[in-house]
């Protein structure tokens, strides 16, 4: 089944028979939840319509109700017990139907007895009070309900493979590398039946450093030795990344903006989180999976790494993730990984960067010329985004034969990955979110649409690219201005 699109998107089917309590489930589930209602009474159906509420009329009783609502076994099934009548026959129709996540949300009085057969013959479903009727609870309770149960369906799914490739992007950074080692740990697997593994290994030195100390080994992978896997499993990345040559996966886990052009048995993207780490962690707490110390650091680490310790685009859940991962991990560990970043090669970029660079309105843009690596750009951007008075860098360097474009903000203005489809999006790869992005272009393809520019002016067209941006009148408008 499915993943679809993340929580968000996740389908809630309440069977009720109180106005007050529709209207109050409503309130509490939507715009959380995508929520629809089942009702025996038309006109009530009918007036709740009217006032805008996802609503049928039907029999709860009967199988081919839910038949007929395209329903999913990841879909949530919640089900009010007034007391007054059995739900019995409304239970035993949803899971005959295929229902599996079942809420049955008591209203009136409670029969002890009654209630004890219920759990005896219907051991799935989850009790809940009407009291609980508190946004905080009852959306908290169902989210973890609802990843425990897609969890275990991956988990099911993956468990009669011999081998697994958990697929990291190139040069994995330190929320990949995390990613990687959690999954294999949710899929109970070891190094040997689950490789993790990349078609570029790491290079940048803070994760070669994190790599050998937590032991975390990444395999060289090819696209012809992708048929040596029985299941295929992304983190931190998408299929689309690897330009056609993967078009299909068996699980997709991500915090980027969804991408089209391939298709998951499971998928799971929350593009408003701000780690893919969060998203697996939020997955180790739903199946009470015991969390190592070394899995615990690496995952902290990657959420500190991917907000910049929460400057950048991050929200509660990244927080709630941190938090919980902390007592768990080796903070002293954690300090030695983050040491000693700073190299006199690095240096060199940076010093590049601060005597040709443009600051201008808070946004920091340099062109630094050609690298012998692709890590010194994404470097040179995250360094100057820590300066006071920074809000966005923009640093382009030459690799090889491509443009690299390097973008980061603090997550709370336009966003970065819109500026450089907005600008590189024709002419080469583009792509990111909100607070960082990237785009890689062939040095003949830019010049045929910037022309023959050198390094000072194409700082300057940078700084240009930037300002018209971030002055567009909305985010809407989408013809491109002319640079000439």
């Amino acid at each position: 089944m499915p993943f679809g699109h993340g929580l968000l998107s996740v389908r809630v089917f309440a069977i009720c028979q109180d106005e007050l309590v529709i209207r109050s489930l409503d309130d509490v589930l939507v715009p959380s939840f995508e929520v629809d209602f089942l009702v025996e009474s038309r006109p009530v159906a009918r007036r709740l319509h009217d006032a805008g509420i996802h609503i049928t009329a039907g029999d709860p009783r009967r199988i081919d109700t839910y038949l007929k609502a395209d329903l999913s076994p990841s879909t949530c099934f919640i089900v009010q017990n007034n007391g007054r009548r059995g739900v019995r026959k409304t239970l035993d129709a949803i899971r005959d139907a295929g229902g599996t996540l079942v809420y049955v949300l008591h209203t009136g009085p409670r029969n002890p007895r009654a209630a004890e057969a219920l759990k005896t013959d219907f051991p799935e479903i989850t009790d809940i009070e009407l009291s609980e009727l508190i946004r905080p609870t009852l959306v908290t309770e169902l989210s973890r309900s609802m990843t425990r149960a897609r969890v275990q369906q991956y988990q099911r799914y993956f468990a009669d493979a011999d081998r697994v490739l958990i697929l990291l992007h190139n040069d994995p950074d330190p929320d990949a590398l995390a990613s990687g080692l959690a999954l294999r740990n949710l899929l109970r697997r070891t190094k040997t039946t689950a490789i993790i593994g990349a078609m570029q290994g790491v290079t940048r030195p803070e994760n070669l450093r994190m790599a050998n100390m937590l032991d975390i080994h990444v395999e060289g992978v090819t696209a012809a030795s992708f048929q040596e896997f029985e299941r295929i499993a992304t983190v931190d990345v998408q299929p689309h990344y690897f330009g056609g040559l993967l078009d299909r996966a068996d699980l997709v886990i991500d915090h980027h903006p969804e991408q089209p052009g391939y298709s998951a048995v499971f998928k799971d993207i929350r593009a408003d989180y701000g780690s893919t780490s969060t998203i697996l962690t939020e997955h180790l707490r739903a199946v009470d999976v015991n969390i190592s110390e070394r899995t615990a650091t690496a995952m902290l680490y990657a959420i500190k790494s991917d907000t910049l310790f929460f400057a950048r685009h991050t929200n509660r859940v990244d927080l709630d993730a941190f938090t919980f991962l902390y007592p768990l991990s080796d903070a002293a560990l954690i300090r030695k990984m983050e040491g000693a970043e700073i190299t006199l090669e690095r240096l060199d970029y940076v010093t590049r960067a601060s005597q040709g660079g443009i600051l201008r309105e808070q946004v920091f843009s340099a062109f630094i010329g050609e690298a012998p690596r692709e890590d010194f750009i994404p470097y040179t951007a995250d360094f100057f985004l820590q300066l006071e008075g920074v809000k966005w860098t923009i640093v382009a360097g030459v690799v090889g034969s491509s443009l690299i474009v390097s973008v980061r903000n603090l997550g709370y203005s336009r966003n970065a990955g819109e500026f450089v489809r907005r600008w590189f999006g024709d002419v080469g790869s583009a792509g990111g979110h909100r607070a960082m992005a990237k785009a890689v272009v062939p040095m003949d393809r830019f010049r045929q649409k910037f022309g023959e520019l050198t390094g000072p002016a194409i700082t300057v067209r940078i700084a240009e690219m930037a300002e018209h941006f971030l002055h567009e009148a909305g985010a809407e408008r989408k013809k491109e201005p002319a640079l000439k």
